[in-house]
């Protein structure tokens, strides 16, 4: 399989509303009402409406989640790219 197309990598800042990794990702640790996790493709509980973490800055908040940093290899320019190109990473790397 070869990976999307994307940007040169580097740091980048979240894209506001995006929520991709928050649904694309499986989570094998326990989120507050998840408590086992959430498998990839599955919205985050704690993902609201607008697609912002509810858990950001507190301690329930899993620490793949606080780890995870957004990149444009990852996040692509757009949430539809972001969405592909993490769905191709979590397959590469199930």
């Amino acid at each position: 399989m070869v990976p999307p197309e994307s940007p040169a990598s580097g740091p980048a800042d979240c894209r506001a509303g995006c929520g991709a990794c928050c649904i694309a990702l499986s989570i094998s640790s326990a989120i507050p009402g998840m408590p086992g996790g959430k498998p990839a493709g599955v919205r985050c509980i704690q993902l609201d409406p607008a697609n912002l973490c509810l858990l950001f800055g507190l301690p329930e908040r899993p620490d793949i989640c606080g780890r995870l940093r957004p990149e444009p290899a990852m996040c692509g320019t757009n949430r539809e790219e972001a969405l592909a190109n993490i769905v191709w990473l979590e397959r590469a790397t199930c």
